[in-house]
């Protein structure tokens, strides 16, 4: 078994570990939840990991609150524990891996590839979601009902082994009772039943799907399953939106990719980072971020009160206190003009703590402002952002109110697990942009 690590992300300790003969670096991130150690005492996985180890640098590891990794309140939102991967491949020396995610996953792996392009060499997608409650273009996912319902019941009979037996009676690899429960060991000793019911509902809140063409790098979309398999109908629907994926099916009815025929699932992966090492990667011209307008209300009468030279120290005062919030919540000033800001973020929860942080920065100069907010893919020339992604954002500006931050409804999926609240203001036609958006208020 390899050494277990530790990287520092913000506070949290992420445990990891990293070996393997390969040049390409892989990270592995199964759904769920797993134990680093208890993983590699699991015949399956280990079985995996040491023909994995032959052809990759294969890196795993604990998200926060499970496994090895230290226990966390609640359950982080996805640019947390995008956090947590950037920090594990500082720590192991990394550039850029190839991502690997598997079922609940993989809006994880979905958001980081989009977001963080330059530390992305590919990502490989197996029997992975998108979201986990139906919608109108994904009738084959449970109710929120159901789902809801499911949820109660894991956590319910989290410690029940008869539980664990269940879940993968219809396994044709797992034959007996010992073997289902010798498999799902690393996971029921991972985390506590609380923990993964805030997990599963937290899931039950995230929503990827508008940020699917965003996805840029090489994809591997691999499903295997029954034809009537959430896998079966869910891996399609990724691939034709995600443009640079590649579909495959394989053979077999086991979900895990470490259960049933493990060499087709090797293979596939084997010549897809075979792939990725004879091309070069290319310094990104687009990526998904998310972009903050904020103005000034009543600029015009208030410069008209104060006259030029008050309203030059107002300014000097607000632009001051804007630049503090973005320097605290890792925001980058794009533009300003006037008496408004444009910044860009590489997170939507940061990005809206900081909106919110300067409504209440400024208030004691006697003014109030506005903020608007979209998470889209943006184009990079010269080192500037710009594209629809941008305009969005400027126009949802434009339809906040005094002293509110307003977002679009792509901002308010990708922030599940956050504690933000939000306030449903309808749907708006933004000027200049096709089609109704659906706004959101952020609840103070």
């Amino acid at each position: 078994m390899p050494e277990t690590r530790y990287a520092r992300s913000g506070d949290v300790n992420i445990a990891y570990q990293v070996f393997g003969e390969g040049e390409t670096p892989l990270v592995w991130i199964p759904g769920f939840a797993q134990h680093l150690e208890l993983g590699w005492e699991e015949p399956y996985r280990r079985s995996m990991f040491e023909q994995l180890a032959r052809f990759a640098r294969v890196v795993i590891l604990d998200k926060r609150g499970t496994g090895l990794s230290d226990r966390v309140e609640g359950s982080p939102p996805l640019e947390v524990r995008m956090d947590d991967i950037r920090a594990v491949l500082d720590d192991a020396s990394i550039d850029r891996a190839a991502i690997a995610v598997f079922g609940d996953a993989g809006p994880l792996g979905m958001l980081f590839a989009a977001t963080h392009v330059e530390r992305t060499l590919g990502l490989i997608l197996f029997n992975a979601l998108a979201n986990s409650t139906r919608t109108s273009d994904m009738p084959w996912l449970e109710t929120p009902e159901e789902y809801s319902a499911w949820v109660g019941d894991v956590v319910r009979r989290w410690g029940d082994p008869d539980f664990w037996n269940e879940m993968f009676e219809s396994s044709p690899t797992l034959q007996t009772r010992e073997e289902r429960l010798s498999f799902t060991r690393p996971i029921r000793l991972s985390v506590s039943p609380g923990n993964m019911g805030a997990y599963l509902r937290m899931n039950a809140d995230i929503d990827v799907r508008q940020i699917l063409p965003s996805v840029r790098v090489p994809t591997l979309v691999v499903s295997r399953g029954g034809e009537e398999s959430l896998a079966s109908k869910t891996a399609p629907y990724l691939a034709e939106r995600i443009p640079t994926a590649r579909l495959v099916r394989l053979e077999g009815v086991d979900s895990p990719p470490v259960l049933g025929e493990q060499g087709p699932v090797l293979a596939e992966i084997r010549g897809f980072l075979e792939e990725l090492a004879q091309g070069v990667p290319e310094e990104p011209d687009r990526v998904l971020a998310t972009v903050l307008f904020t103005d000034i209300v009543g600029s015009t009468a208030k410069a008209a009160e104060l006259g030029d030279r008050g309203w030059r120290e107002l300014l000097a005062a607000h632009h001051g206190r804007v630049r503090r919030e973005l320097s605290r919540h890792r925001g980058s000033e794009v533009d300003t003009a006037g008496d408004g800001f444009f910044a860009t973020f590489d997170g939507p929860a940061r990005a809206i703590r900081c909106a919110c942080a300067l409504t209440d920065a400024v208030r004691d100069l006697g003014i109030e402002i506005r903020a608007g907010l979209h998470t889209g893919e943006c184009e990079i020339v010269d080192g500037k952002v710009g594209g629809i992604a941008v305009h969005i954002g400027a126009r949802v500006l434009a339809e906040a109110g005094p002293g509110e931050v307003l977002v679009s409804s792509t901002v308010k999926d990708l922030v599940a697990g956050s504690g933000l609240s939000f306030t449903d203001r309808g749907a708006a036609e933004l000027k200049g942009v096709p089609g109704e958006w659906r706004l959101y208020a952020v609840a103070r």
